[in-house]
């Protein structure tokens, strides 16, 4: 029989000192060639990605090389890419991308957590382009349906008396916003956010972020970090009310016992898709407003029906916010992010000017309907359910068969499986996740990282994802897992 050959690979410079132990990974070859050898016995059998009816339109356009080459001469050297051979991608459909070659990849991040009702998907597309050769923009000082439809539509998904809307364009700008109308109706300056969260990168929601990596030398203050109620690796297990009076002490010693705001998300994405213990939010929600403060809930990567159980990732714990923040999977792609609030809190805003001039722009504001009808049309929120809880048991019983899985977990179609060296000490697996991520993108799926140590693997899907495109997901996994 013929040997695979077993191909060796240094991982770039930044991981030199990892060298010894990168050198003993083998590299999975391209699908193609994979195919062509033999299969040995015991050898496990290479998956095969699901069939797919799309073929796409023959790229005429430069080579990865040529983009590659002008991104680094004419872009910011804070533009950064995945792989070490870098990805061009140039078309799109559903739950899958295809290179410049036409070859297709099972789309398993989303375009981080963004694209939820599928690539370039007909209902969504029509809308925009139907707008767009109506009337593709104006401004907000003139009337437009689109802006008013969707926030009628948008506003109709949330309880009780949140139901006035104000359309920005990233979840930075939605994030800005609530916490400066949080502050201004309030009157206090003091917000507490969750170490290890992630909220933006302006002014105020670098301060609010609790990461390190995402954190440059610019003044940030009036922000207090609160313990990550995480049940992995944080110090109360799942006993969220032990997280919690970490937030009573806070107000108690580091502020005058008053606040503005505490801002969360349900899921810590960026972080590494961890999910807040079982009773925090509802013990920190009572004590924030004690304190005369709102509880802004975060939704820019949680919402929209990625989770299946719930619309919105709050939801889940049994809250209502004062003030609700989105983006990303509002718009299928589309740059469009939005803040929720209730009449009382919004009217602080018309205290002075406040205006933003693509925010609820004709044709995001089209798009943003359209990703709402689909979503109810085409019942994602529970395929979203259904194939979610599937693809995490599959997940789960990669962890039973390997022992570098130290975690699954999350919800619905927003999961995370964090690697570690040691189960015992959760060692973060930093070089064996850039690893795995390479050999399981040469097999034709796309996967993205997060945690603080970047040992996370973070699978968001569009929610059009089955329960065919799960198996072939875990395969490949559980193929490249069985290579290290």
């Amino acid at each position: 029989m013929v040997k695979m050959k077993m191909i060796h690979r240094i991982l770039p410079r930044a991981f030199s000192s990892n060298a010894s132990r990168v050198r003993r990974f083998s590299s999975a070859a391209s699908q193609s060639t994979l195919a062509a050898q033999p299969v040995q016995e015991n050898e496990p059998v290479i998956p095969k990605m699901p069939p797919f009816d799309y073929t796409p339109p023959p790229y005429t356009g430069p080579s990865a090389e040529e983009i590659l080459r002008k991104r680094q001469q004419f872009l910011s050297p804070a533009v950064f890419h995945f792989f070490k051979n870098p990805l061009s991608l140039v078309d799109g459909k559903m739950q899958y991308l295809f290179d410049e070659k036409g070859r297709r990849y099972l789309d398993a991040f989303g375009g981080i957590a963004t694209v939820g009702c599928g690539h370039c998907h007909p209902e969504v597309v029509d809308a925009i382009v139907n707008q767009t050769k109506r009337l593709q923009h104006s401004t907000i000082l003139y009337l437009n349906p689109a802006i008013a439809d969707f926030a009628e539509a948008l506003a109709s998904k949330f309880p009780g008396d949140l139901k006035v809307v104000f359309f920005t364009n990233s979840g930075t700008e939605a994030n800005e916003l609530a916490l400066m109308m949080a502050r201004l109706y309030t009157g206090c300056n003091d917000v507490i956010a969750i170490r290890n969260g992630y909220h933006g990168n302006a002014a105020a929601t670098m301060g609010a972020t609790a990461q390190s990596n995402y954190k440059f030398n610019v003044v940030q203050t009036g922000v207090h970090h609160a313990q990550n109620p995480e049940e992995y690796r944080g110090i109360f297990g799942s006993d969220g009310l032990k997280y919690a009076r970490d937030v009573d002490e806070i107000i108690t010693y580091g502020t005058h016992g008053r606040v503005a705001a505490f801002i969360s998300e349900a899921i810590q994405g960026v972080g590494g898709i961890l999910e807040l213990a079982p009773g925090y939010l509802p013990a920190v929600y009572n004590t924030i407003r004690n304190a005369g403060g709102l509880c802004i809930a975060d939704e820019v990567q949680s919402g929209f029906a990625r989770t299946g159980s719930h619309f919105w990732g709050f939801e889940a714990h049994g809250v209502v916010p004062d003030i609700v923040t989105m983006a990303k999977g509002i718009g299928n792609g589309i740059p469009l992010g939005a803040v929720v609030t209730t009449p009382e809190i919004a009217k602080v805003l018309t205290q002075r000017m406040y205006f933003n001039t693509f925010g609820g722009n004709p044709v995001c504001t089209a798009a943003g309907l359209a990703v709402l009808n689909v979503i109810e049309k085409e019942k994602l929120q529970q395929n979203a359910l259904t194939v979610g809880s599937y693809l995490k048991e599959r997940l789960s019983s990669l962890k039973d068969k390997y022992e570098i899985i130290g975690d699954v977990r999350g919800r619905g179609l927003m999961l995370g499986v964090e690697l570690v060296t040691d189960r015992q000490l959760k060692t973060p697996a930093k070089v064996e996740t850039l690893h795995l991520m390479d050999q399981i993108k040469e097999m034709g799926v796309l996967i993205g990282k997060g945690g603080f140590f970047g040992n996370v693997f973070r699978i968001t899907p569009p929610l059009c994802f089955t329960k065919e495109d799960a198996d072939f997901l875990v395969d490949v996994m559980d193929y490249s897992l069985s290579k290290m």
